[in-house]
């Protein structure tokens, strides 16, 4: 049995109907600073608050937003469970308002020279993700490297942050098109999702959408759904240096009632049928990114 067949297995039998599956969430953008992990932390802590399960995958390799902002350190990280033999259960450090996360550490640049053996005990670890956690939010790093694109690729679901800033707009429209382009991106499969932040007024977050999705589908031809806006707001940026989510720092503040608008709107808006029905889990996730490192360009899984 080859790789690619033995990961398909792992797929197959973690997509049992007996076994429940996470919804994966990864959330990008084309730029730092636009605020992507608060959006990560504060809409985590608003499903947590709906009665969801939430773990957060800290992806951005080596940066550490996540446990920084929740100002917890963690004891182990992705790297243990990796090439330490650690469980997924020591790798996830709970943080303020009863969410897990789990920190990338080095990340995964040395999964094309492991054993399938070893892969198939990664990705089994990771499935179990799925009995923890109802959601798994996947925080990226910015721009567009490669492992962004392997992330978001093997995501059903990319929320994908911005401003109104025109170096942020076009910088959003170039992770699109570099997403559009890779060869295991499929647009039935992957769903993209604008958020605006740090914008003046409501309006000025639908405009912002209305004209990245005019040229995005004038030469990319790829549909994407915008699903609101969190203004700017000096009480999240209180918290942040206080490293705590501005949705327990706050309330009442602007920021925390958009980030809630957006989550419920997320669970139970009108196509929280369709997410549900296409939920993967975490071993479909993960092996999709193993297998786009350890088969020639143009392969499948």
């Amino acid at each position: 049995m080859d790789q690619a067949e033995g990961l398909r297995n792992i797929i197959k039998m973690n997509q049992q109907p007996a076994r429940p599956l996470a919804r994966v969430i990864t959330i990008t953008s084309g730029k730092g600073g636009v605020g992507k992990s608060n959006t990560a932390i504060n809409l985590a802590i608003q499903f947590r608050k709906m009665g969801q399960r939430v773990i957060i995958l800290d992806a951005d390799f080596g940066l550490a937003n996540i446990e920084v902002m929740f100002g917890a350190v963690p004891k182990h990280n992705l790297a243990d469970l990796i090439y330490q033999g650690k469980n997924i259960r020591d790798i996830i450090t709970w943080g303020q308002g009863e969410v897990g996360f789990i920190s990338g550490g080095s990340g995964i640049a040395g999964l094309s020279n492991l054993s399938r053996e070893y892969l198939m005990y990664i990705i089994q670890n990771l499935a179990e993700l799925d009995a923890i956690a109802d959601i798994v939010i996947v925080d990226t790093g910015a721009g567009i490297s490669d492992a962004v694109l392997e992330f978001l690729v093997a995501s059903g679901e990319i929320i994908l942050v911005t401003t109104p800033e025109p170096t942020s707009i076009t910088d959003s429209y170039s992770l699109l098109k570099a997403l559009n382009r890779h060869p295991r991106f499929d647009a039935k499969i992957s769903q993209v999702k604008v958020m605006a932040n740090k914008v003046d007024a409501p309006e000025e977050g639908k405009s912002l959408f209305t004209k990245l999705n005019a040229v995005v589908m004038r030469y990319l031809k790829l549909p994407i759904s915008y699903i609101g806006s969190v203004p700017q707001d000096k009480n999240l940026s209180k918290a942040v240096m206080q490293q705590m989510p501005v949705s327990l720092a706050s309330p009442n503040a602007p920021s925390t009632k958009a980030y809630e608008v957006i989550a419920d709107g997320l669970l139970n808006g009108t196509d929280a049928a369709t997410v549900q029905m296409n939920k993967r889990g975490m071993a479909a996730f993960f092996s999709h990114i193993i297998a786009t490192r350890n088969q020639p360009k143009g392969g499948a899984l």
